[in-house]
């Protein structure tokens, strides 16, 4: 089980909620309706909602309740991201005319004693008492397969009639020369720092590795972010994570992109040796976080004793969330390229109609049917959903493409947030929403609109008369639907419109 540290009173209301150190597994009275191996967010909304629909439900957890995102994963970096921020906002307050006499003196264990505390409160959701209460037979331990009928959970055998693998997936080692004799960091062990590191290596500039540079940097650490392809976030929108990047540089992170020959050595502390752009460098470094792959978790389920296929990116399933095994499904991250909580939030709902209603018109709902948005959590945020530009290129789909920055929307101008934009792509000649990018302080809150509107087929034209307050940094959207609706002005129109103007100033 991961080690929950350090222990203080925080971490021991965790592990009291998550995972019971006096816990004693059920003993099964009948076949289970459903078994849910993985108590992460796919597990827990499957076994919860399985529950509620009158199944007898079985939900089997080897270590703490809640997965990466209550753990080690969304919760926590949210904690200390919000830290960060409040750190970085007084060093930038005489841009504001507010004068902080003495600036921000951080502290780091304080920083990293709140976010224990509020994730302690959290855990509460996803405590063992409450699934329980639910009427979820909870059980701790390694689950097995023995066959098409029964699991082993700790040496109890579970029948069951279906069965859902929701067991995630962990932080995965790349091949680096020198990595496996460096005790390094992982986004599991990370959030148990107490100290601040003074210089923190940061391997990979995805969306975990760029928060918590960003993060950590604002917090006074020398942040050194290696990655290997040229710049950061390398599957976003280049314009969109440009503009991060540059506000990752102004926080004092330092970036070595297209890096070559990393090699890594423990001397009396950690040395980095990395190529970057013709340039070669030797760096001492007090941690090192590597935030780069993922593995599923598929060890020890005994997947071929029931003919579940599966290999390095994780089970293979269909449409539906169904495995190669007709009655066992997946959802989350131990199956899905959109490692989210979201996502799994709803393959998890998904599953439940699939596995429970097998048969009839409520068992034929698809993953592929799913408008996934997502955002990363840097300063200022990166929101999307959809279709990229280059996704449409390569999907053979014509679109046009409409872009509002920032700098020309009132509130943004007023809080100092002018770099950012919302960039959305629509089918060709229509109003039809394809895909969307935002880049924004709030990126996060502001993409659900256009979910909202995708998801529901409402067109760019019939946001722009939607009724924004002003003044809103959301009204950048609604500048959008301006923006198609004045492309859909023909010659005749023109002229019409300009006759009745010119008549009203006649008036």
């Amino acid at each position: 089980m991961n080690a929950l540290l350090p222990r203080d009173q925080h971490n021991e209301q965790l592990e009291a909620n998550v995972h019971p150190p006096t816990w004693i597994n059920p003993a099964p009275e009948a076949p289970y309706h459903l078994v849910v191996i993985g108590a992460g967010t796919a597990g827990l909304v499957t076994a919860a909602g399985a529950a509620g629909l009158g199944a007898r439900v079985a939900l089997i957890e080897r270590d703490l309740m809640g997965g990466d995102c209550l753990n080690v994963g969304c919760v926590p970096s949210k904690g200390v991201i919000s830290s960060a921020r409040i750190a970085a906002t007084v060093k930038q307050a005489s841009n504001y005319g507010v004068d902080v006499p003495g600036g921000a003196e951080v502290d780091f264990a304080g920083v990293m004693q709140r976010m224990r505390r509020l994730r302690a409160g959290i855990s509460r959701n996803d405590a063992a008492d409450r699934f329980r209460d639910l009427g979820v037979d909870v059980y701790f331990g390694q689950a097995s397969f023995v066959d098409s009928e029964t699991i082993d959970v700790a040496g109890t055998k579970l029948q069951y009639k279906r069965a859902v693998i929701a067991t995630g997936a962990r932080a995965a080692a790349p091949p680096i020369d020198g990595l496996d004799q460096i005790d390094y960091l992982t986004n599991e062990s990370v959030f148990s720092l107490t100290e601040l590191p003074r210089r923190l290596g940061i391997i990979g500039a995805g969306p975990i590795g760029c928060e918590m540079a960003q993060s950590f940097a604002q917090l006074g650490s020398e942040v050194l972010l290696v990655e290997s392809e040229h710049g950061i976030l390398t599957k976003e929108d280049r314009d969109a994570a440009e503009i991060v990047q540059q506000a990752m540089l102004r926080d004092g992170v330092k970036l070595l992109c297209c890096g070559r020959q990393l090699k890594l050595r423990q001397d009396e502390t950690i040395r980095l040796t990395v190529d970057s752009h013709d340039q070669h460098y030797d760096e001492p470094i007090d941690q090192l976080l590597v935030a780069v792959g993922r593995a599923p978790n598929v060890e020890h389920l005994n997947l071929d004793a029931v003919g579940v296929d599966f290999d390095s990116k994780g089970v293979r399933v269909n449409d539906r969330l169904q495995t190669t095994h007709p009655r066992i499904y997946a959802a989350g991250d131990v199956c899905s390229k959109y490692q989210f909580t979201h996502a799994a939030d709803f393959m998890a709902r998904i599953v439940i109609q699939n596995a429970l209603f097998a048969v009839g018109p409520f068992g034929k709902k698809k993953a592929s049917d799913l408008v996934i948005p997502w955002a990363t959590y840097t300063s200022p945020e990166i929101a999307h959903v959809g279709l990229y530009g280059h996704d449409a290129e390569q999907a053979g789909i014509e679109i046009d493409t409409y872009v509002q920055h920032f700098s020309d929307v009132d509130r943004a101008i007023l809080e100092g947030e002018e770099e950012g934009f919302v960039k959305v792509h629509t089918k060709k000649g229509t109003g039809q929403i394809v895909g969307a990018t935002i880049v924004a302080k709030n990126a996060g809150d502001m993409i659900s609109e256009i979910t909202l509107a995708m998801v529901n087929e409402v067109g760019l034209g019939k946001i722009a008369s939607v009724i924004h307050p002003y003044p809103t940094q959301a009204e950048a959207i609604r500048k959008l639907g301006d923006q198609y609706n004045r492309t859909r002005l023909t010659p005749t129109s023109k002229t019409v419109l300009g006759l009745l103007r010119r008549w009203n100033v006649g008036q």
